[in-house]
């Protein structure tokens, strides 16, 4: 059986700061980004339908969390984002998409046009 990747990429505006940066620290005072995010989903090929996942279904599960949660919103009321810098951003789409994307692998988040946070998933130990 074929193993094949796919990606799916996101965009969301939202404003944040970060509350444990040192003081005087730019982060600290409130901002906004553009964010983007891929997801990277990997798996075996459906033979029938020739598809790993419907492009459609991966959007279905990530649209109420754009919706409800993140497109125009303050991160840091967010619970589980008091803290939004891109490392935690990740992990908390991570923890929220994952159960409903099983194939997901890992995430990528842009916070800017030249500065990414790249997550894969929880690390397991032996």
């Amino acid at each position: 059986m074929e193993e094949i990747e796919l990606t799916k990429e996101f965009r969301f505006d939202a404003a944040h700061f970060l509350p444990n940066v040192p003081e005087g620290h730019k982060c600290r005072r409130m901002h906004g980004h553009s964010f983007r995010f891929k997801l990277h989903l990997k798996g075996a090929l459906d033979e029938k339908t020739g598809w790993l996942m419907d492009f459609a279904e991966v959007s279905k599960v990530v649209k109420p969390l754009l919706e409800n949660y993140l497109d125009h919103y303050l991160l840091n009321e967010i619970e589980g984002l008091e803290n939004p810098t891109s490392e935690n951003i990740s992990i908390w789409l991570w923890q929220k998409l994952k159960p409903g994307l099983p194939l997901l692998y890992k995430i990528t988040l842009n916070e800017t046009c030249t500065s990414a946070c790249v997550y894969n998933g929880p690390s397991v130990k032996n």
